[in-house]
């Protein structure tokens, strides 16, 4: 096998590989790039996991087929140190690969493509739709925050993703916060059959970031979802991602959700992000053997007092609020608190409460037309 690349965009196609090429697998093959140069003006270079894999063709000058498997690692960090603007790939029978680029040579060895595991073949009649890329974007930055991490309930270790011929809906939970936001959405069904567009799915935490960092920002960029009852494939530029889905039945996301509060208020979303943020300086330090210091939430009368003390010093500021009900005395995880106003796009945010002890709801006003967003947060129970 003969190729040769411009060194830089083969740099840039190997990068979103990485993401799933172990540091230690298995076996040897799983930690490598299968390259497959069958085709005159373009090379097909794979990376898998056993979880998830991609996929991303690049164009290159093929002068000898081959396929053959090439540590990741090795050849991606021998490509940076390379200053020539082409480079030339060279495996020959005896599995010895070498890199010349300028006046660099670099030598390594190769695997036969045989020993790299197969991917996932998804039947053609399986659930196909496309949506907006940067739709898909928008609601994962929304709920990544509350996804799971080594939950015991695996279902939790994910988001959840609910789309219908209109809109779609993403909910993440890891036990002590949620997020669900539904928006109204362009999808386009692909399927071969006539089957309406209504398919649930849990994808894996790592998963839904690193598919939020490879999907392309533009309006006018689309992903094709392609299903089966195990496994994902996402279909966009250049680019195939696939990932194995987690099995098994998500929570009853809407029981959890109080629906009965007696404390409202509504406030001015920066001003509340930009007090949090500064009791942050208090409530991050960290005390060997304990937890973050919470941040106190008093709404009294038409003012919200947020207070917060530690050995770092103590934190104490007031916010104008429009406030139904009684006075209530709260505290909660701060950064629990800041990422769930993150999520929030709007000017104004309501805050749904009843006691010191029961999950509050924040509920960005204002959204468009066909949005619904809440972001549910347990509190932390302390002697106040």
């Amino acid at each position: 096998m003969k190729i040769i690349f411009n060194r830089q965009e083969l740099i840039n196609s190997i990068a979103p590989l990485l993401c799933a090429v172990p540091n230690k697998g298995p076996f040897p093959e799983v930690e490598c790039i299968h390259m497959n140069a069958e085709n005159p003006g373009e090379v097909v270079l794979t990376s898998f996991d056993l979880e998830k894999a991609v996929r991303v063709k690049c164009e290159a000058t093929v002068l000898e087929t081959g396929c053959y498997a090439i540590n990741a690692n090795k050849l991606f960090q021998m490509l940076k140190v390379m200053d020539g603007e082409e480079v030339t790939i060279t495996v020959n029978g005896k599995l010895e690969t070498t890199l010349v680029s300028g006046k660099s040579t670099q030598k390594m060895s190769a695997l036969n493509a045989e020993g790299f595991p197969a991917i996932p073949h998804i039947g053609n009649n399986s659930l196909r739709y496309d949506i907006s890329c940067a739709l898909l974007k928008k609601m994962i930055a929304k709920v990544s925050f509350a996804m799971g991490v080594n939950d015991q309930r695996h279902i939790l270790n994910g988001a959840y993703f609910k789309v219908e011929a209109d809109k779609i809906m993403v909910v993440a939970c890891d036990g002590f916060k949620m997020a669900k936001c539904t928006a109204k959405a362009d999808i386009v069904n692909r399927s071969e059959d006539d089957v309406a567009v209504k398919y649930s799915y849990i994808v894996p935490a790592k998963t839904v970031q690193e598919l939020y960092r490879m999907l392309p920002d533009g309006e006018e960029d689309r992903v094709m979802m392609h299903m089966s009852r195990k496994y994902l494939i996402c279909y966009f530029d250049n680019m195939t991602f696939y990932t194995r889905l987690i099995e098994g039945e998500y929570i009853d996301y809407d029981r959890i959700i109080l629906k009965t509060h007696k404390i409202f208020i509504n406030v001015d979303r920066d001003r509340l992000l930009g007090a949090l943020e500064r009791a942050a300086v208090v409530t991050e330090e960290r005390i060997i053997g304990s937890n973050r210091t919470p941040v106190r939430f008093n709404p009294e009368g038409d003012v919200l007092k947020i207070m917060a003390n530690s050995s770092a010093g103590s934190s104490y500021e007031e916010i104008e609020i429009e406030h139904e009900g009684d006075d209530l005395l709260i505290s909660f995880n701060n950064k629990y608190l800041i990422d769930a106003i993150r999520s929030c796009e709007c000017d104004r945010l309501r805050i749904e409460m009843t006691t010191a002890f029961s999950s509050i709801n924040i509920i960005p006003l204002d959204l468009e037309e066909g949005s619904d967003e809440v972001f549910f947060l347990l509190p932390i129970k302390t002697k106040h």
